[in-house]
């Protein structure tokens, strides 16, 4: 037993040499997740007592939502959850005004169409609406009633905004956006392959992570996407076809040789610069509150 332990000792004690150098290699100390933090962001790094006073200035409270799932043969497969993390935290970080607190990710995720590849972790609609609400209903209970819902994942979309009209009818107003939404135009515009964003695992998810976590990239398993859409372009424009299996074999959407880290620090400080103005219109501004056109409505029960 003990000459096992020593074995597995020294295999930690390598393992960890081995990701120091491949970090110092890779330059991490450039990006947020691996930084020491200018100030406390994190809602799961706060002691109890420390709450109350970030109430007292119209706090806003970030929680970036995800997935978990493949993302083609050379990204992690966190990476829906990673890329609005990061945007949260670094723009957290830059307001010091008021108190912008970054919640616990939600990574799990609507995703049941990537199951076809290892390391897709799903659940069901109804689960993730469920979670959601209540992560948010948790977030408000505290005390906290200016809530941004970051999203980093195309699956969530739809469960996402249901989820902001279903808490709106319990006075919980939510902002919720999927981060491309911010930098779309720009994603178009200086793509150099895809011609939009920001696809699965193609040109702008790759130049993101390369940016982020350059480590976490397998340049060598690169796979261009060959997507296989079911109907003609022109009836794609008008109807929605619901998620199967990814349409692509591969897994992947888009052209990952396009990928840059200069393309994903440009995308990624745009991101920051308007979700940052986003935040601040959000503090500035009344709340919404349910009634305030004298409906007599019963809302319903929350769980609290």
């Amino acid at each position: 037993m003990t000459e096992k332990n020593a074995t597995r000792r020294n295999f930690m004690k390598q393992s960890t040499a081995l990701a120091a150098a491949a970090g110092s290699d890779a330059g991490l100390s450039q990006w947020p997740a691996s930084q020491a933090r200018k100030k406390k962001v994190l809602w799961n790094e706060m002691a109890r007592h420390e709450f109350p006073a970030l109430l007292e200035n119209k706090p806003v409270v970030i929680v970036p939502v995800g997935s978990v799932e493949q993302h083609g043969p050379h990204l992690p497969v966190d990476n829906d959850i990673s890329i609005p993390f990061h945007l949260a935290v670094a723009a957290a970080e830059r307001i010091g005004e008021f108190p912008v607190i970054v919640a616990p990710p939600v990574w799990l995720g609507f995703t049941h169409y990537n199951m076809g590849f290892y390391g897709t972790i799903t659940v069901r609609l109804e689960t993730f609406i469920a979670l959601l609400s209540d992560v948010c209903r948790s977030i408000y209970a505290n005390g906290f009633e200016r809530i941004i819902v970051m999203n980093g994942h195309g699956g969530n979309v739809a469960p996402v905004t249901a989820v902001a009209n279903k808490l709106a009818q319990e006075n919980i107003m939510t902002l919720s956006l999927p981060y491309w939404d911010m930098c779309k135009e720009e994603m178009t515009t200086w793509s150099t392959k895809d011609g939009r964003g920001p696809g699965h695992a193609g040109e702008w998810e790759t130049s993101f992570q390369m940016y982020l976590r350059p480590h976490l990239v397998a340049m060598d398993k690169r796979e261009a996407g060959n997507v296989r859409w079911p109907f003609s372009p022109a009836t794609m424009k008008y109807v929605h076809v619901p998620e199967r299996r990814r349409e692509c074999p591969n897994g992947v959407e888009g052209d990952p040789f396009a990928a840059t880290a200069e393309k994903g620090e440009k995308i990624f400080n745009l991101c920051v610069e308007r979700l940052v103005a986003i935040i601040r219109d959000y503090h500035d501004k009344p709340l919404l509150r349910y009634l305030d056109f004298g409906s007599d409505a019963k809302v319903l029960p929350t769980l609290f």
